[in-house]
């Protein structure tokens, strides 16, 4: 016998069945999985605290497949925490309502411009954010970008829309609204509202920005949690313990983190309910994820996907992989953290290792490594630049570099294979270009360090970085993307107990 479809009907009576949110105050842009599975549940928590207003409204960008399944469902789903040891089920239930920006973005721009509305959350990936990686402004070169400076009534791009909602407030309900951005950008609330200043600038519309300056917050945070892609499997364990057919169930780790400033100028739920951190300064927790986490996770896929890994778990199980992960994570980035305060970065360090290895999620190597081009230009550079600047060579974050380029443009000949062929990436045609008409190797990777648009032409200075990372590239092709982590971890930047840096050759 077929089961009902998952509904709030089909759970009545369920110790699963969700709290009903009052009304929407929160539109989130980017309706995928991280969302469905991060802030979605901090927020169901807080409304089965505290109930409220803080229904969220998700809006998808282009596809309608999860906002159709969502409405089929009475936007229920499941989020399938796994583990070894076993999984669990739960519903959030925040949701109120979804729409598709493609298909009616005037719609968009009128729900964050509505005055009930009072938190605007983004995860649109780094790239969502059309800056120009060169210079870190709005990029005035994507014909996106023109076309939503020019035609403000319908804009496309996450910028467009924030812009144009807030001069909507701004020229109406005055009322105010806090834009907290959940992407893996260092400073990522400083960064959106620099660009969303930069667009309302070119627009005309200063009016507009100095009603923002005392109406519109744009607090930092940091986010965390491994969230695969989805998959029948999960929809069957979540179908099975609901009880109910859920065709859109949202796999997750275990582990999750939220921190943010406190800088939400229109109230906001009590996300701590669900376990969120509010911190004064939020950098050091995002410098700490971005690079440990996200930086070391990069390296991770790219080896293990050259080495014929599909999952990231099959991918730290070699014991080449995961020794490189921790030389890049302790003697690369680890140099350049703030440790924030209260952490105990030895036991955070470890637990990444375990949640890496956990064999039951199954994150794919082509989802971690996809988007290279924008993630690597927010974890490589800095770090790079760091240990470059006192005379030492980040042998790991070459490799990283290396290991990305083998991946998404491979060298004439060169089958980085399956896994890497299935990432997906911006520039992915662009740099084939470079390497097709660059005379070597090392040619080819200084071009792409010159060009800027990955990583800064700063580096271009350091000869003996594009040195070393042509180096490992060369051994990649030629031996495998073991020969290569070996020789980087054989050569990286080491740290003593005292504190003291030397480099193994």
């Amino acid at each position: 016998m077929s089961k009902p479809r998952l509904s709030r009907s089909a759970l009545a009576g369920s110790e699963l069945l969700p709290a009903r949110p009052e009304g929407t105050g929160i539109v989130h842009l980017g309706l995928g999985n991280f969302h469905r599975a991060h802030q979605a549940v901090y927020t169901a928590a807080a409304l089965a605290q505290d109930g409220g207003s803080w229904g969220i409204l998700g809006v998808a960008n282009r596809s309608r497949a999860v906002a159709d399944a969502m409405l089929a469902q009475d936007r229920l789903y499941g989020v399938v925490e796994i583990s070894p040891s076993g999984s669990r089920v739960s519903v959030p239930g925040a949701h109120t309502g979804v729409l598709v920006a493609a298909q009616d973005p005037a719609a968009v721009t009128a729900a964050i411009a509505d005055p009930n509305v009072r938190i605007v959350t983004v995860t649109v990936t780094e790239h969502g954010y059309t800056f120009s990686p060169k210079t870190g402004d709005l990029d005035l070169e994507s014909g996106a970008v023109q076309k939503d400076l020019h035609q403000s009534e319908a804009p496309t791009t996450t910028v467009g829309q924030l812009a144009g909602a807030l001069t909507i407030r701004a020229r109406t309900h005055r009322a105010p609204i806090t834009v907290a951005s959940c992407d893996n950008l260092l400073g990522n609330g400083r960064r959106t509202a620099a660009l969303v200043r930069q667009f309302l600038e070119h627009t005309g519309a200063d009016d507009v920005i100095d009603w923002s300056a005392d109406s519109v917050t744009f607090p930092n945070s940091m986010v965390d949690r491994i969230v695969p892609s989805s998959s029948d499997l999960y929809d069957a364990q979540s179908t099975a313990r609901l009880g109910a057919a859920d065709g859109i169930a949202v796999p997750a780790e275990p582990f999750s983190m939220w921190v943010m400033e406190d800088s939400f100028c229109a109230g906001r739920p009590r996300w701590e309910a669900g376990g969120a951190v509010f911190a004064a300064d939020v950098e050091p927790y995002e410098s700490m994820k971005v690079r440990l986490l996200n930086g070391t996770h990069s390296l991770i896929a790219y080896l293990g996907a050259l080495d014929g890994r599909q999952t990231i778990p099959e991918s730290i199980g070699r014991p080449f992989v995961e020794a490189a992960a921790r030389a890049v994570l302790v003697d690369d980035y680890l140099p350049t953290v703030p440790v924030p305060d209260g952490v105990d970065i030895e036991d955070y360090i470890a637990q990444l290792f375990v949640r890496w290895s956990n064999s039951a999620l199954g994150h794919k190597t082509a989802q971690v490594g996809s988007d290279g081009s924008a993630k690597l230009s927010q974890r490589i550079p800095i770090p790079a630049l760091y240990h470059l600047k006192r005379g030492v060579v980040p042998h790991c974050l070459s490799l990283t570099l290396a290991a990305y380029l083998c991946c998404v443009c491979p060298p004439e000949g060169f089958d980085p294979g399956p896994h890497a062929g299935s990432m997906t990436d911006p520039a992915r045609q662009r740099l084939a270009g470079l390497a097709a008409s660059a005379a070597s190797g090392e040619h080819f990777v200084r071009s792409v360090v010159k060009n800027g648009d990955i990583l800064p032409v700063e580096l271009a200075r350091f000869p003996e970085f594009i040195t070393r990372t042509a180096e490992l590239v060369d051994i990649i092709v030629r031996h495998g993307p073991m020969a290569a982590a070996v020789e980087a971890a054989n050569s990286t930047l080491s740290t003593g107990a005292d504190g003291s840096r030397t480099t193994h050759d």
